[in-house]
């Protein structure tokens, strides 16, 4: 069940998972996973308020039943930017799968195949577009772009995107430095397997970075020209995302972004950042219809899709679950982590007489503001339980077996 690379531990599973919410994923993943590649998922910057805070903030909003509506058997299917769909739920793209199974983003992206989701990959990915193209086929994926400071990396990053049949590119713009992230300080993070696109390019295997070293190699720099620039060297639909205000949003389709994602990162860039859900109403209206919108971060529960779409999203992402599902088991745990949240999502359909997507964007949807928790978070020393120490999540043979801290 586990594999190791350089002594450090991968998951080889490859097995539906049973759950009742994707929530207590977070605990079992703990029993094969190493503590820093654990916290390098679970944590935000500084506090984590804003990691709180944007699952919390779903609660800010309510569904409004409805009954007698004379309709069964709702579909969860949808269009995006000329792809069909199952499900409006997306595989928001994260650094270095590897850390959660020795196929990495193959396995993800075999997952969201298998649930008909869209699936995006990262700059940051340890396994090629191009494997995961030869992997999945034609089904939709996306590409999520750390822009260089080197535009000939750029270049060859987009050359082989398109040439592997990616549909478009997620700039992000809100992550130009790394987050005060102190569960990865605590527990000395660095990236343990090697990066694709630095290995192909300079030789560089990103092993041994850690997050804020790894952030530096990226453009700290970014303004509406960059777009434009991207847009025409890619010859590929572009993305903004990290958009949390309307003024961004104008911004960005004057700028001819094709799209919108609303996200703060999931709480790992500034702490105390408003939660996107509250955000997605002002951006929404910005838009105004004129290109797709995207939110993610927070989203944990089938109603947290149900109120982003209501409130203007056209498709939602998850991130830190679907890597729990991959390493508690492979390409079938990312599917069945998708499934359990559009099984609620379509539970929910059915609840309000929303017979199709299309239907939950018209929705009723109220509104009572309340102040979110300030409680301390699962990654806060001062809660924080003893990390178990079992055979599948310790490094071969530089273990703490006191702390269960695996040291690479």
């Amino acid at each position: 069940m586990t594999v190791y690379y350089k002594g450090f531990p991968q998951s080889d599973r490859n097995e539906a998972i049973k759950m009742v919410n994707v929530d207590e994923l977070e605990d079992r993943v703990r029993k094969v996973m190493p503590e820093a590649a654990y916290y390098y998922i679970a944590s935000g910057s500084e506090n984590e308020w804003t990691w709180r805070n944007n699952t919390a903030a779903f609660n800010h909003f309510q569904i409004v039943p409805r009954s007698l509506t004379n309709m069964d058997n709702p579909s969860t299917e949808t269009q995006f930017m000329g792809m069909d769909l199952k499900t409006p739920i997306m595989i928001c793209p994260i650094a270095c799968h590897g850390i959660a199974h020795k196929d990495a983003e193959v396995a993800t992206a075999q997952g969201a195949k298998a649930a008909g989701a869209l699936f995006s990959s990262s700059t940051y990915a340890n396994r090629s577009v191009e494997d995961i193209a030869t992997a999945t086929g034609d089904s939709p994926k996306f590409f999520q772009l750390y822009l260089s400071k080197d535009w000939d990396f750029n270049k060859m990053v987009f050359d082989a995107v398109k040439s592997a049949g990616y549909k478009g590119i997620m700039l992000t713009v809100d992550a130009l430095v790394s987050g005060y992230r102190e569960a990865n300080l605590r527990t000395n993070f660095t990236f343990p397997v090697p990066l694709d696109f630095f290995t192909r390019y300079v030789g560089a295997e990103g092993e041994g970075m850690s997050v804020a070293q790894m952030y530096a190699n990226s453009a700290q720099k970014i303004g509406p020209a960059d777009v434009a620039k991207i847009k025409k060297m890619s010859g590929l639909p572009v993305f903004v995302k990290g958009v949390m205000n309307a003024e961004d949003a104008y911004m960005a389709i004057g700028a001819g972004a094709d799209g919108i994602v609303v996200s703060n990162h999931g709480g790992r860039e500034i702490d105390t950042a408003p939660a996107t859900i509250d955000m997605l109403p002002e951006i929404a209206a910005a838009v105004n219809g004129r290109v797709p919108i995207i939110l993610d971060s927070g989203v944990r529960r089938g109603s947290h899709v149900f109120k982003a779409l209501a409130l203007g999203a056209d498709l939602v992402g998850i991130g830190r679950p679907f890597l729990y599902g991959l390493a508690l088991g492979g390409a079938k745990g990312v599917e069945s982590v998708i499934n359990q949240i559009n099984n609620e999502f379509k539970i929910l359909m059915q609840l309000t007489g929303c017979k199709t997507v299309e239907d939950v964007k018209h929705a009723d949807i109220r509104q009572i503001n309340y102040t979110a928790d300030n409680l301390p978070s699962n990654t806060d020393p001062s809660v924080r339980r003893a990390y178990p120490v079992t055979k599948e999540n310790q490094m071969e043979g530089t273990q703490d077996a006191a702390t269960g801290a695996s040291k690479h």
